[in-house]
């Protein structure tokens, strides 16, 4: 397709995504779910599950193949620029207090996944459509167990942003969990791939990059960046100059951890985490948020929808397959959760919280799904399956949190209204 196509074709997919991103949120919000999770679904209509499968040649007109490479970039840019605005307002200190019971959620959150995987695979093996012929039971074992202990962090961020609980030790604990949590989820994926053929190297980049780029950040990134926060304070706002600085870090850092194996997500979140808090972290948030959350992020959430065929789930195996995975998500997740949490001193509704939280994939499961298909390691029918997961366990997140945390917190003057990012 040519160049000046491309551009006319993006130009028209962003005006039919952002429609319907909005179209859905004004239903969703109704239906007590957040605009993220609107987004999330609007995505998949917008694909081959709905509007595919209504009206065919529309679809294919509207997103022809050539097109989407260019929504891909767009989607990484979005995904990857709002985690490091999360980053940036996430409470290190907080962090610090709570580091133990984040890790004790988080390997709670990881253990009993990869066991009901590892009950799972022998039997999901072999039925047809799911994983690779060439795959093993051991490396399908560990990918089944990493798609299932995966959180959404960026959705699980953006959750407690709507609810009003950035900076809470209630916040700062599902966000520290969810960090510690996928980015293990991520070096189990690098292993993965790399025992399917794709190289022993790719497992210790991966995992020796994330670890070296995350002790400079702590050790070293943080006070380089003291400068600029300080630069910041005297002129009295973010200057042009200030912000092209930040954001060519943020390309720095995003292109790192991608280069290395880890999605470039953990760059933007790492980088945002040691930003020097104050001035820059609030005019940051103020001038690059609006743009990030409204025109960027909704492309991640379209390009995975076009990749998903919800109609693969056709026969009564298939439903069988999306029950148990349902039920082995929610018991390997949120109850593990729940119940380390528990062990840590939280009381029952902060514990009943983290777990609902905790329990949601969203973008992450898309990001680790999109990667397994790409690199032909599970088929189309596993991919529909965990989708599926993902869109109900994200979609009970919110209600189940108001249920069992936020009528309470409320009652106790902790929490108000739901917050909104339009």
């Amino acid at each position: 397709m040519p160049l000046e196509k491309l551009a006319a074709a993006f130009f028209l997919q962003m005006a039919i995504i952002l429609t319907a991103c909005r179209v859905a949120g004004l239903v969703g919000r109704r239906l007590g779910q957040p605009q993220v999770v609107c987004e999330m679904i609007a995505g998949v209509c917008l694909g081959p599950s709905l509007l595919g499968w209504l009206a065919p040649g529309l679809q294919a007109q509207l997103f022809p193949p050539d097109s989407l490479r260019v929504l891909y970039v767009g989607a990484q840019l979005g995904v990857g620029l709002y985690m490091f605005l999360v980053g940036a307002e996430f409470r290190v200190d907080l962090f610090r207090g709570r580091l133990r019971g984040a890790a004790s959620v988080s390997i709670a959150g990881m253990l009993a996944p990869f066991l009901l995987g590892a009950l799972l695979t022998p039997w999901l093996m072999k039925i047809p459509g799911l994983f690779s012929p060439r795959a093993t039971q051991w490396e399908a074992t560990l990918f089944l167990g990493a798609a299932i202990a995966i959180t959404a962090f960026p959705m699980l961020a953006r959750i407690i942003h709507e609810r009003g609980l950035s900076g809470t030790p209630l916040g700062t604990l599902a966000l520290a969990a969810g960090a510690i949590d996928d980015a293990a989820a991520w070096c189990v994926l690098a292993v993965v791939l790399a025992s399917f053929g794709k190289g022993a190297h790719l497992a210790y980049q991966a995992i020796g990059g994330g670890v070296a780029y995350a002790l400079f950040l702590l050790l070293v990134g943080r006070r380089l960046l003291v400068p600029l926060g300080q630069a910041v304070e005297r002129a009295g706002r973010l200057t042009q100059t200030h912000l092209a600085i930040l954001l060519t870090l943020f390309a720095l850092g995003a292109w790192a951890m991608d280069a290395v194996g880890i999605h470039a997500v953990f760059g933007g979140f790492l980088l945002g985490a040691s930003l020097p808090r104050g001035l820059l972290t609030r005019e940051l948030q103020r001038l690059v948020e609006p743009f990030a959350v409204v025109f960027l992020l909704p492309m991640f959430f379209t390009f995975s929808g076009l990749r998903t065929r919800l109609d693969t789930v056709d026969s009564l195996q298939m439903f069988l397959v999306a029950l148990v995975v349902l039920a082995a998500s929610v018991l390997g997740k949120g109850v593990a959760c729940w119940a380390a949490a528990r062990l840590n001193g939280e009381d029952s509704a902060t514990s009943l919280a983290v777990g609902t939280l905790m329990n949601a994939r969203g973008l992450m499961e898309l990001i680790i799904l999109n990667i397994g298909l790409q690199n032909g390691f599970i088929e189309s029918g596993l991919f529909s399956v965990m989708v599926v997961m993902a869109i109900v366990t994200t979609l009970m997140a919110s209600p189940v949190f108001e249920w069992v945390y936020g009528r309470r917190a409320r009652l106790e003057g902790r929490l108000g209204s739901a917050g909104s990012t339009d």
